[in-house]
């Protein structure tokens, strides 16, 4: 059988990897590194510890992974970075470890992180989610599963991403997107429900009908927020609605960053 490590990659003795990890040429694994089964690390790959890589997952070449945060609180604490299985980190992703000890930035399962993605310090992504090329995600930024980021978007610390939200390429993002609608601009609006997104998911009629009546009464209606959020109570039980109605609670609590408010009306751009 052939070696599945290149003979000019470096790998610290105390490393653990599974039997079937490849390694391609010149990469460097650290001490305090775990790596599962059918995991393919590209050449040039930097991967320190504490870091734990999941089952079946694709490290492309460049990659920087588990290196310390870029945050000037950090005192060498042992932080850790922990990846789940199947996904996918393309060429020079950076993704940094926690600021305190034991804390750790994650990633979930089924993810694909294009090219030049940057994730900070503590951060949180969830699974299925799609990041596209050149996305930075300051510190303790959480993205929930099945949200897709367009290029070149920044995000801002602490600001969370909805599931099955959408965010549009070159957009700031500031505060919160809520779930199941559509972000885009500088500054970011909710522009519309993300209905690609949704029924890509495999959502029900019954489900996509409510979410629908959902961004009526949220962004069409006239209603302030907390209007809008009473008048759920008025629809049929949903368990999209349910996270819906939670993610707005959290967001609006004291010192988060609020969610992204809609689109203007004519008279008031006028």
């Amino acid at each position: 059988m052939p070696t599945l490590i290149h003979p000019t990659a470096v790998i610290h003795p105390a490393a653990q990897l599974h039997p079937t990890v490849q390694v391609g040429a010149y990469s460097v694994i650290g001490e305090r590194v775990k790596i599962g089964q059918d995991t393919t690390i590209g050449a040039h790959a930097v991967l320190e510890g504490p870091l734990e890589i999941g089952a079946r997952n694709q490290i492309f070449p460049g990659t920087a992974i588990g290196l310390e945060p870029q945050d000037l609180k950090y005192d060498g604490a042992p932080s850790w970075v922990k990846i789940g299985d199947d996904n996918r980190i393309r060429e020079y992703v950076t993704i940094n470890r926690a600021t305190q000890a034991g804390e750790y930035t994650a990633i979930g399962n089924g993810n694909l992180l294009m090219a030049y993605v940057h994730v900070a310090h503590n951060c949180a992504i969830e699974d299925n989610v799609v990041i596209s090329n050149s996305v930075s995600l300051a510190g303790h930024v959480h993205i929930e599963s099945r949200a897709v980021i367009g290029g070149m978007v920044g995000i801002h610390q602490f600001a969370r991403i909805g599931k099955m939200a959408m965010v549009g390429g070159m957009s700031r993002i500031s505060q919160d997107v809520p779930p199941f609608m559509l972000v885009e601009g500088n500054p970011a609006r909710v522009r519309s429900l993300n209905s690609v997104g949704i029924k890509r998911a495999g959502l029900t009629e019954a489900d996509y009908h409510i979410l629908k009546k959902v961004f009526r009464i949220l962004y069409r209606s006239g209603n302030s927020l907390n209007e809008a959020l009473e008048q759920f109570s008025l629809l049929p039980e949903n368990e999209h609605l349910q996270h819906l109605q939670h993610f707005f609670q959290e967001s609006i609590t004291v010192g988060r960053r609020g969610p992204t408010p809609g689109m203007k009306k004519k008279h008031e751009d006028e």
